[in-house]
């Protein structure tokens, strides 16, 4: 398979240009045929320099799939055929790695293969949430909305990541700048006072000597210190990839003192809004709850939702098993069983993903101003310390020379 340029007029004698994947130039006729353009020139497209190294194909963003998704709905919604709107969307994609995607699929599907079937093929874009959707779209004939739905999904699932990466991010890059404005004093600046103090001669005070010694302890050994806070991070990453370690740190995360309660809300909110999508779109509970362990992101999670499905299969309901889990809190499961008995579970579980999707910002603001505070204390502190370290000696003097 390789790209072809080609240029032609549609049945309406419009000039029209593209590219389109093809084994040769026969087939680029017979595809531009079925799609009533008769080409005027078939040329095979230059190859790019990088095409075929992976390192150096752009990363298709849940952006990306986002802006497609709600495009292409918008187009089968206006009754553009399947073939015709992938290939509009192919030729006005701009990330090159996509761009192939979406050529891929329309080959596929013009030679026969469903939609959902063409996008099984490419699981980094298009996971089985995706793909389990747009099949029940295909079978119920309802496509454009299943993926109206999609687009809203992947919209707010990118948001709540967004607001986790932002209360994570402000404390880490503080603490960063910390630790190496405190590195910078030890190595660069305790120095010049210890050889101050070595030519005027006396004891130090005990705060004075402590600072210097940890300074000739850092500096004497930075090598030693950057090695071993890498290896403990490799070490981490490593226990983690475990199933162990991914239990431990899961459950860990789930009970930690500040950010348990955070996790759990997130997990609360992917859970139900994952669940209400598939099921309102005509997905098998039993087939949903499936997908949605499996893009939990926490193992813990995921036990209790598979423990829920087992459950399910021996004729219990979904509140009981949710409730024995001791994950999901009673309000929940409350909510759940309500949904249950009412017959109306999908709209129950959306209502509760926008209820936690609200509380996952209250929590991520409350997080970010107690943390706030306790970092500038912190690291007030600590260069306060240093400071006064420094100075003490100096005050010493003084008030000797006073005397």
């Amino acid at each position: 398979m390789q790209d072809f340029l080609w240029s032609g007029v549609n049945s309406k004698g419009v000039k029209r240009k593209g590219k389109i994947e093809a084994e040769d130039e026969r087939m680029v006729e017979a595809i531009l045929k079925r799609q009533r353009i008769t080409p005027s020139k078939i040329k095979p497209a230059p190859k790019d320099l990088f095409s075929g190294i992976a390192m150096f194909a752009p990363k298709v963003k849940p952006k990306d799939v986002m802006i497609f998704t709600r495009m292409f709905s918008t187009m089968i919604d206006a009754g553009l055929p399947l073939v015709s709107a992938l290939q509009i969307l192919a030729d006005q994609q701009e990330n090159k790695s996509f761009k192939s995607m979406l050529r891929d699929i329309n080959s596929a599907v013009q030679t026969g293969a469903t939609l959902s079937e063409a996008m099984k093929k490419f699981p980094k874009v298009f996971d089985d949430l995706y793909c389990n959707l747009v099949a029940a779209g295909e079978a119920g004939g309802i496509l454009d909305t299943i993926l109206q739905r999609l687009a809203a999904y992947i919209e707010k699932n990118e948001k709540l990541k967004s607001q986790i990466k932002g209360a994570m991010m402000y404390p880490a890059i503080t603490m960063t700048v910390a630790v190496l404005v405190i590195m910078i004093i030890m190595i660069f600046v305790i120095p010049i006072f210890q050889s101050m103090f070595s030519e005027m001669g006396g004891s130090l005070p005990v705060l004075t000597q402590m600072v210097i010694s940890i300074s000739d302890f850092v500096k004497g050994n930075i090598i030693y210190i950057f090695a071993a806070v890498g290896a403990a991070v490799y070490g981490l990453k490593r226990f983690i990839s475990t199933d162990k370690g991914r239990v431990i740190w899961d459950r860990l995360m789930l009970s930690a003192p500040v950010f348990g309660d955070l996790t759990r809300k997130v997990a609360v909110a992917k859970f139900t809004r994952t669940l209400s999508t598939m099921m309102s779109s005509g997905v098998p509970i039993m087939a949903s709850l499936d997908i949605v362990a499996r893009t939990a992101g926490n193992v813990i999670v995921e036990e209790a939702i598979m423990d829920t499905k087992s459950a399910i299969s021996e004729g219990r309901s979904i509140a009981d098993p949710l409730a024995e889990s001791g994950v999901f809190p009673n309000m929940v499961v409350q909510m759940i069983s309500v949904g249950e008995e009412t017959g109306a579970l999908d709209a129950m579980l959306e209502k509760i993903a926008n209820f936690y999707d609200d509380e996952v910002d209250a929590s991520v603001e409350a997080l970010t101003s107690m943390i706030e505070p306790m970092l500038m204390v912190f690291l007030g502190g600590a260069i306060g310390t240093l400071v006064i370290a420094m100075y003490l000696p100096i005050f010493k003097m003084a008030s000797i020379v006073g005397d």
